[in-house]
């Protein structure tokens, strides 16, 4: 019994779990799979992937699936297995539209695309660090429409280097309020939040395009999907139907004519309805008061925003606290550097200077010695001063002395010079009186050899006479004759003369070879005056030993005398 009862609540319990199946729901930034229950309508699924994500304002969002190349929007009374053939699902929230910018759903100036680009690197990486961000961290993101890259002759990195600049001035702004601005700003384009069908404005096909969103519904030509031709605002609507493919439209004002169009199929007039029913409840949720739970949602999204924004303030300070910390840091060990840099250099500076200090002190004995020996040498140069000029002044003097001298004699070179003429002049004269005297010796001599001759013969008759007197006079007979002749003084007087002349001309020689030095000597003391100091000496001494005038001697003359008979 017991194995009985086991299987039989083992059954049961098989036969009470509910059959499910699985629901894959896709968000711009996660994917989320659900176990589902087959009895699950379609709020119950959308309550589900709210709590999951964190959403309460349910309203402003729903969930919406493909059928057949189009749209449809889950319905929350509906079963979910009802509806569904497939388990994907797409969560069409706000954030939606960037992807709808790139696929270019949505179209979006190139300046406004580079703007949107900027909030959304924002919103996924904070904000801009140049150390962190490098050129290049953009390269794998998906940025900007390809109609966008291909309008402009704009490499990738020309595009970063754009995005980028204006990325680096939203710092400071936190990832959902750069979000916020994003969707600010997208919301402000014309396609935004528009869902286009088809649609034929009667039976002749002629093509339009419908357009949904939050303002009404609006009527486009197909090849303008930006300016509408004819807009009903919803404030202006009365009554919206349809049947089968026809869609009529009913203004408030019933002077206006209602506009009907046409769909192509049946599904695509109750998405349309569908639409219209939610953005029109939308609509006047905005202008109704804000409900109690709307109230609080709002108090706590504020308080929450007001929370975030503290924490984002004591983030940003706590980052700022360490971003100077590490400033401080970089700046202190920069310092440190610089001040182990400046500590080796002062230190190189340092024995630098020890060692110039040993060279100036072995170059201050060096010229202490030198100064010493200047000294000296400057009191020797100083004495030598005083000695060449004292020697100078000497040397004036004797200069002035030698040329007294010079002149002194030259006077008596020209005095001896006329002393030997009239001294040369007075031997020729001498030299004429002997030859005269000897002529007249010799005639003399003859004249008594011939009177000795002729007068032989009576001197031999006679005795021999008496030795002739003293004096050599001698008497001729008939006449007389007186010759004094005293042939001594002559062959002496004779020999003086030749003397003297020849004492004459050798001290004449030796005084104009004196004359001659003398005077070179004075022409180098003019150039060399304080050089040549024992020349000078040596020409005064010199010039002090000139041989005195000759003597004048009176020579014997020979006298003549001749007697008449």
């Amino acid at each position: 019994r017991s194995g009985a009862a086991s299987k039989m609540s083992i059954l049961g319990l098989k036969k009470k779990q509910p059959k499910t199946f699985k629901v894959k729901v896709i968000t711009m930034d996660a994917e989320m799979e659900f176990s589902c229950e087959v009895k699950w309508k379609g709020k119950d699924l959308f309550d589900l992937v709210c709590r999951t994500v964190g959403l309460r304002e349910t309203w402003f969002f729903g969930l919406r699936y493909t059928v057949k190349d189009t749209y449809a929007w889950l319905k929350t009374e509906k079963r979910v297995m009802s509806l569904l053939r497939t388990g994907w699902v797409n969560v069409s929230f706000t954030l939606q539209v960037k992807k709808q910018i790139l696929d270019e759903e949505i179209f979006c100036s190139p300046e406004a695309s580079v703007l949107l680009a900027s909030y959304a690197v924002q919103a996924k990486y904070g904000d801009y660090e140049p150390n962190f961000h490098k050129p290049g961290f953009l390269a794998q993101d998906e940025l900007l429409p390809k109609r966008v890259l291909m309008q402009y002759q704009m490499t990738a990195d020309m595009w970063e280097e754009k995005i980028t600049a204006w990325y680096a001035e939203h710092r400071g702004i936190a990832r959902d309020e750069a979000e916020m601005d994003y969707l600010k700003i997208a919301q402000d384009l014309d396609m935004y939040g528009v869902s286009y069908f088809a649609i034929t404005q009667n039976k002749r096909d002629t093509d339009l395009l419908l357009g949904v969103d939050a303002q009404g519904l609006h009527i486009y030509s197909p090849n303008s999907k930006l300016n509408p031709n004819k807009s009903f605002p919803w404030s202006g609507i009365r009554n919206i139907s349809y049947s089968e493919k026809e869609f009529t439209i009913k203004p408030l004002d019933k002077k206006k004519d209602v506009f009907k169009f046409y769909s192509s199929q049946l599904r695509v007039n109750k998405l349309i309805l569908q639409l219209c029913i939610g953005n029109h409840d939308l609509f006047m949720r905005r202008r109704k008061v804000d409900s109690i739970e709307v109230q609080q949602m709002k108090s706590q999204a504020k308080e929450e925003k007001a929370r975030k924004k503290v924490e984002r303030q004591i983030l940003a300070r706590e980052k700022q606290m360490r971003e100077e910390a590490e400033r401080a840091k970089e700046e202190m060990e920069r310092r440190l550097f610089q001040l182990q840099d400046e500590a080796r250099l002062a230190n190189e500076a340092l024995l630098r200077s020890e060692e110039t200090a040993d060279l100036l002190a072995e170059k201050a004995q060096i010229a202490e010695e030198e100064a010493k020996l200047l000294a000296h040498k400057a009191a020797e140069a100083e004495q030598e001063r005083q000695r060449i000029e004292a020697t100078a002044l000497k040397t004036k003097e004797e200069k002035r002395l030698m040329e007294q001298k010079m002149r002194e004699a030259e006077q008596l070179a020209v005095k001896l010079v006329e002393q030997s003429e009239r001294r040369s002049k007075e031997a020729d004269h001498l030299k004429q009186d002997l030859t005269e005297a000897k002529d007249a010796e010799r005639r003399a001599k003859q004249k008594l050899l011939e009177i000795t001759k002729t007068s032989y013969p009576l001197i031999a008759a006679y005795s021999t006479p008496p030795p002739p007197p003293e004096g050599g006079d001698l008497a001729l007979g008939s006449g007389s004759m007186r010759i004094d002749f005293k042939d001594s003084d002559m062959k002496r007087l004779s020999m003086e003369i030749e003397r003297e002349r020849l004492e004459y001309v050798e001290k004449s020689k030796h005084l104009q070879d004196q004359l001659k030095e003398l005077k070179s000597e004075i022409e180098s003391l003019k150039l060399e005056e304080q050089q040549q100091q024992a020349g000078v000496y040596s020409l005064r001494n010199e010039a002090r030993g000139y041989p005195p005038e000759p003597p004048y001697m009176p020579h014997s003359n020979v006298r003549t005398t001749l007697h008449a008979p």
